[in-house]
């Protein structure tokens, strides 16, 4: 088959053999197409849904309805096929659910009726963020005001609190500077009143980069490169590059290689074609600098997901100092950054997630602060519950004699 998006998003199947719109994928071929993806012969078809718990994400709606197919392997492993192209688009595992229903469920709010309604979500997330950011500032104002460095108290304790309300006063002071960067940043990652808009490259000048529209892809491409067993291609993505045709090849072991459709050469793109081809992509801007990028820098880098090397980095001089990212390989536009791009990533890629460049790139050092934060945050947390529930469950009346006039109580 042929796996094609249109202009609009929309996903289409089309057969390979006669060109014939495929009408969909049903149970049975969902679940043989699940068996041969993952090798389980038990794989049973399960339900066909619109949308669960694990399928949540807005760029699967051009791919609904879904398939659920469960494998009865020991990893309790579940695959999604879509009903429309029949692609697996998805893959769970049963310790994968059950540690994101403690992990990025709560941690993101995304529970399956919420998380379908975005724009409800993205109020929702912005609103609890501002009022978490009002009690954090709240707490650490109390905090300082209530501790003595130099006049220590009695005790000689920095804190006039014991027990829970101690470890919470110290905590809270220690961790509380990151716990508001870390809700601000959160905060600000939602684009809140729409202060850090992308000027992202619109679709005209995308075609106009591609030269996609200049002629028709050549049918049947050339012959394809030679190979056997795991080294033959299995899959072929059809890509522009200033108007000439490529054919990005892929085999089993996901190995890429990149050749002319019309001569089948292995293709080759110079720096020249880069810079004159990406000229398009921001009219009335020229490309300041083209450097080819061999390592990760703090604004290209992998930490959470992976990034093209090398690649090239165009700057232009246009007023929003736009960046952009392509590949050598192919031409292809592979990201593309702005002002308002890298002033995001210090208020939220660093503030919120730490991926300073000397943290990700010694990764254990990521792993000990973050574990480290996130502990000081635990203690903190379960304190302040543990204060909250002793405040609020009911007391019982010690009885008083009639009459009587109490005491006022020594602090």
């Amino acid at each position: 088959v042929w796996r094609i998006v249109d202009a609009r998003g929309g996903s289409h199947a089309v057969s390979a053999r006669d060109g014939r719109l495929l009408a969909g994928t049903d149970a049975a071929q969902a679940e043989a197409v699940a068996r041969d993806f993952s090798g389980q012969p038990g794989a049973r078809w399960a339900e066909t849904l619109e949308r669960d718990q694990w399928t949540v994400p807005q760029g699967l709606n051009p791919l609904r309805p879904l398939h659920r197919i469960e494998l009865n392997d020991a990893a309790g492993t579940e695959l999604y096929v879509s009903a429309r192209t029949g692609e697996v688009v998805r893959d769970t595992t049963r310790s994968e659910r059950f540690w994101n229903w403690l992990g990025s469920v709560p941690h993101w709010i995304y529970f399956t009726p919420l998380r379908a309604d975005p724009p409800l979500w993205h109020d929702v997330v912005v609103w609890l963020s501002a009022a978490c950011i009002v009690s954090a500032v709240t707490g650490i104002v109390i905090g300082i005001l209530r501790l003595r460095l130099r006049r220590r108290f009695r005790n000689g304790s920095v804190t006039p609190y014991t027990g829970w309300m101690a470890w919470h006063h110290i905590t809270g002071l220690v961790g509380g500077f990151f716990v508001l960067t870390w809700i601000v940043s959160g905060w600000l990652s939602m684009n809140p009143n729409r202060w850090f808009e992308r000027n992202p490259v619109d679709a005209a000048a995308m075609a106009r980069y591609t030269g996609g529209e200049i002629s028709t892809f050549p049918w049947p491409p050339a012959t394809l490169p030679a190979g056997e067993g795991d080294a033959a291609p299995r899959e072929a993505l059809l890509q522009w590059f200033d108007g000439r045709p490529l054919l990005q090849l892929r085999d089993a072991q996901a190995r890429v290689r990149v050749v002319d459709a019309a001569s089948g050469a292995p293709a080759s793109i110079a720096r020249e074609d880069i810079v004159r081809a990406a000229a398009r992509l921001r009219p009335g801007a020229t490309v300041s600098e083209a450097v080819l990028q061999t390592a990760y820098d703090f604004h290209w880098y992998g930490h959470h997901r992976e990034r093209v090397l090398p690649v090239w980095r165009l700057a232009f001089d246009d007023p929003a100092r736009t960046r952009l990212y392509i590949d050598p390989a192919n031409g292809q536009l592979a990201g593309s950054s702005d002002r308002n791009a890298r002033l995001r990533r210090w208020l939220f890629n660093a503030a919120h997630s730490l991926d300073f460049p000397w943290l990700i790139q010694y990764r254990p050092a990521w792993d000990l602060v973050v574990w480290l934060l996130s502990t000081v945050g635990a203690v903190a947390s379960a304190s302040g519950v543990v204060i909250g529930w002793r405040r609020l469950r009911p007391r019982s009346r010690s009885p008083t004699v009639t009459g009587a006039r109490r005491l006022p109580q020594r602090s």
